[in-house]
């Protein structure tokens, strides 16, 4: 069997709507893996709102959180782990000039903490936490974070990007969440996910060529460009489908990497 690296993104490929992995999906991904085959999760969520998909999939493989600011073995000490950090300056930089950039909010994060600027009016569950206090404010944060993100309107979105870019351009890339909302993550320079990948692919002897990457959004287009074969969803973004190998029949509301996957390795 010629064994297949899956590199699976999360909101808007394997997530439905709900923000869940369907039975569909889950048993396709299941069967791919007692076929021998690796799947690992590519996301750019923290991984404290990743985890529960990884233990969900009863996965082993290492996985890429903050959009290839951290590859690690969840719980494990692991050889090949890797991390990078923003300065934490630019975060209060950013917080300075918020109202200048029309910044909703600036928050930064690492592996299992996070910080934002104000409490006032701000929704927990964007976090996922049930409790937000004094401690999370950014004033507090001592160390670099591996992430910053800003929250914005739809209409600044793009112009709040390039400035972000011109203002820190040596130091940092500019990346759309997802979704709904307006929100810009901002990364080390040139970090995003095909990174990550390269450090999996290498820890377990994957050519390139034998990885099979699924994503929608445009912090998917190195992974994508990186695999051997390159799947954008039906649902993606016509950027990231102009790259990639193939596209799904379906949207991720539809089960379509489930289809897909299930066709393309014939399970």
């Amino acid at each position: 069997m010629n064994t297949k690296l899956i590199a699976i993104d999360l909101d808007g490929t394997t997530l439905n709507t709900e923000s869940q992995i369907s039975k569909r999906t889950f048993d396709v991904l299941t069967r791919a893996t007692k076929a021998g085959h690796y799947v690992t999760i590519a996301t750019g969520r923290p991984f404290r709102m990743s985890d529960q998909f990884y233990r969900q999939l009863a996965l082993k493989t290492p996985m890429i959180n903050f959009n290839g600011g951290l590859v690690h073995k969840p719980r494990q000490v692991w050889a090949n782990e890797t991390e990078f950090s923003v300065s934490k300056e630019i975060a209060f930089e950013l917080m300075a000039q918020k109202e200048n950039l029309n910044l909703d909010f600036v928050a930064a994060e690492n592996r299992e903490t996070f910080f934002i600027d104000q409490l006032e009016g701000f929704d927990q569950r964007f976090f996922s936490s049930d409790s937000i206090t004094e401690e999370n404010l950014l004033k507090n944060m001592k160390s670099d974070p591996t992430s910053l993100l800003v929250k914005t309107q739809n209409e600044f979105a793009e112009s709040v990007a390039l400035r972000i870019n011109d203002q820190f351009n040596d130091t940092v890339d500019v990346r759309t969440w997802g979704g709904p909302h307006a929100i810009l993550e901002i990364v080390p320079k040139g970090v995003h996910k095909a990174l990550g990948l390269s450090v999996i692919s290498d820890y377990l002897k994957i050519d390139p060529k034998n990885i099979i990457a699924f994503g929608d959004e445009h912090n998917d287009l190195e992974m994508l460009e990186y695999a051997g074969w390159g799947v954008a969803m039906a649902n993606g973004t016509a950027q990231l489908k102009s790259i990639a190998n193939d596209v799904t029949d379906k949207t991720n509301a539809e089960d379509g990497l489930a289809d897909y996957l299930e066709n393309l390795l014939a399970l």
